[in-house]
C-alpha cells in the first residue's frame, strides 16, 4: 500500500512538473511574439486588426489610459506631453511608472518642473510648470527661445513667440534677462522694443518699432531707459525723423537725425557726392 501511495504521489508531482513547465513555456512562447509584434509596429498599425490590442485588453481589465488631465500649460499643447511620455489616449498602462514619467517630462527642455500620478486603474494626474521664453534668440543661423535664466528653451512652436523682442550678439543669452526685466520696469516700453542688439559682449542697442534705433551704456541702463522714456512721453521723440538715439556718454543724450538725400536736389535725383 505505501509503495502504491508513494507511486501516486510520485506520478502527481510528475504531473504537476509538467504542466508547470509547459506553462512557462508557453507564456515565454507568447510574450516573445508580443515582443516581436510590438519592434514591428503591428499594435500601432491602423490597418492591422491588432492595433491598440494591448491598450484594448488594457480597457477591458480597467488598466487603459482613459482619464488623462493636464494642468499648467499656457504657451505649449498637451500633445507635446503626451509625445513626451510616448503615451496616447486609450494606450496601456500596465507597467506605468510614475516617476520615470515626471523625470522624462522634465528632460524637455521648456519644462520646468513636472508632477505625474497615478490614479488606479485608469487615471493619470499631470502638471507642469513651463519655463517663462522672454525673448528669441538668434546666433548665426538658428532661432531659439530663451527664458528668465538665460537658459535656451529650443525652436519656438507657441503664437507668443510673435510677441517677443529678437536678441542676438555675443552673450545675448546670458544678458537679455536682465535687459528684459529693465525694459519691463518701464511700462508700455517693451512693446515698443522689436529687437536688441548685444555690442561687444558689454552694451546693448535697441531697434525700436518706429524703427529708432537706442544705443545704451554699459552701465546705469535703466537710467538711460528712464531718460529716452521720458523724451518720447513728452516730445514723441522716438516718432521723429531720429535715426539714432545714443545714451553711451552719460548724462548726455545725442541724436542723429535721418538723412534726406534727395531734399536738396531740383530734379529728385540724389545729389553727387564728393
Amino acid at each position: 500500500m505505501a509503495n502504491f501511495k508513494n507511486s501516486s504521489f510520485a506520478l502527481l508531482e510528475s504531473w504537476q512538473l509538467r504542466n508547470a513547465v509547459r506553462i512557462c513555456a508557453f507564456f515565454a512562447l507568447a510574450a516573445t511574439i508580443l515582443h516581436g509584434a510590438a519592434r514591428s509596429g503591428v499594435f500601432e498599425n491602423d490597418a492591422s486588426f491588432l492595433n491598440k490590442m494591448p491598450g484594448r485588453l488594457a480597457s477591458f481589465f480597467g488598466m487603459a489610459a482613459d482619464d488623462i488631465q493636464i494642468a499648467g500649460l499656457a504657451q505649449h499643447d498637451p500633445a507635446e506631453i503626451m509625445e513626451a511620455l510616448h503615451l496616447k489616449a486609450g494606450d496601456s498602462l500596465v507597467g506605468f511608472d510614475a516617476g520615470n514619467a515626471r523625470l522624462a517630462l522634465e528632460q524637455v527642455v521648456w519644462i520646468k518642473s513636472a508632477s505625474v500620478a497615478r490614479e488606479y486603474p485608469n487615471a493619470l494626474r499631470i502638471a507642469v510648470s513651463e519655463r517663462k521664453a522672454i525673448a528669441l534668440w538668434q546666433h548665426g543661423s538658428e532661432i531659439e527661445l530663451v527664458d528668465d535664466t538665460g537658459k535656451a528653451m529650443g525652436q519656438p512652436k507657441f503664437v507668443v513667440s510673435g510677441q517677443l523682442p529678437l536678441v542676438t550678439g555675443q552673450g545675448a543669452d546670458i544678458a537679455a534677462p536682465e535687459l528684459i526685466n529693465q525694459i519691463s520696469a518701464i511700462e508700455g516700453l517693451l512693446q515698443r522694443v522689436t529687437a536688441a542688439a548685444r555690442v561687444g559682449g558689454r552694451r546693448w542697442t535697441l531697434y525700436m518699432d518706429s524703427g529708432v534705433k537706442v544705443a545704451l551704456p554699459e552701465e546705469k541702463v535703466a537710467e538711460a531707459l528712464q531718460t529716452v522714456w521720458r523724451a518720447d512721453q513728452s516730445q514723441a521723440l522716438l516718432a521723429k525723423g531720429i535715426n539714432l538715439v545714443d545714451m553711451r556718454i552719460k548724462g548726455r543724450m545725442a541724436l542723429q537725425v535721418i538723412e534726406q538725400e534727395f531734399a536738396d536736389s531740383p530734379n529728385g535725383t540724389a545729389p553727387a557726392k564728393n
